[in-house]
């Protein structure tokens, strides 16, 4: 394994074999591998802790039932902090897909087009393709586990919209992930993801509200209709 990459596993003290898993290959990554298996407050709290473990520069969440759409990925990222000593953080494109095909794209999620004041109509990068300077978090914090939905964006919101961290997109599909997450669980997560942005607002000094942050689903039906 390439030493210059840190694997973190973060297990919710789960009893589905995962530990099992871990352990088998355990031996395969040497120093490069550490794990924890314990009971957590849920996904923000388990990526704060994954945050706390780590020791390189730069930070990437890859959660559970996701993986990289290429080999290439991670060498792409580090290409790109390699060519810019300033540069804070980074993000690309994702794409989902349904657990009976995993080869057929059922929606892709561009980075394309985003720019920091689109945040404050409820838009942001595609967390799970966002590589972060491990001195950022430390600067400006982690993940509030206050939030049980919507603490990706209100961590986005206060790096790249309230602190102005540099960032740069990269043009790649980074991850694929399965539909059934979270934050894609149907109209009650919607009406959740809602409260919880405004919430985000709020506690940054920043204004918006919900007539603004509904105007992000006419891009979602862009963005159904080209895919």
């Amino acid at each position: 394994m390439n030493a210059e990459l840190e694997y973190i596993i973060i297990d919710g003290a789960s009893n589905d074999g995962t530990v099992d898993i871990i352990c088998e290959f355990e031996s395969q990554f040497g120093d490069c591998l550490k794990w924890i298996s314990e009971p957590d407050k849920g996904i923000y709290d388990a990526m704060n802790k994954g945050i706390e473990m780590a020791t390189g520069d730069v930070i990437g969440i890859l959660n559970s039932d996701d993986f990289y759409t290429s080999n290439d990925c991670l060498a792409t990222i580090v290409n790109e902090f390699s060519l810019d000593n300033n540069l804070d953080a980074t993000y690309g494109d994702i794409h989902f897909v349904n657990d009976n095909n995993l080869n057929k794209c059922v929606r892709y999620y561009s980075s394309k087009l985003f720019r920091p004041w689109m945040m404050r109509f409820g838009m942001m990068p595609a967390h799970p393709s966002f590589y972060c300077k491990r001195e950022i978090y430390k600067r400006y914090g982690v993940f509030n586990i206050e939030y049980k939905i919507g603490a990706d964006f209100e961590n986005l919101l206060r790096l790249i919209f309230k602190n102005h961290i540099k960032t740069v997109y990269i043009s790649k599909d980074f991850v694929t992930m399965r539909t059934g997450g979270v934050s894609t669980d149907g109209l009650q997560a919607r009406i959740r993801i809602m409260q919880e942005h405004i919430k985000a607002f709020k506690a940054n000094g920043i204004y918006s509200n919900r007539l603004i942050l509904s105007l992000r689903y006419i891009y979602k039906i862009y963005e159904l209709i080209r895919k």
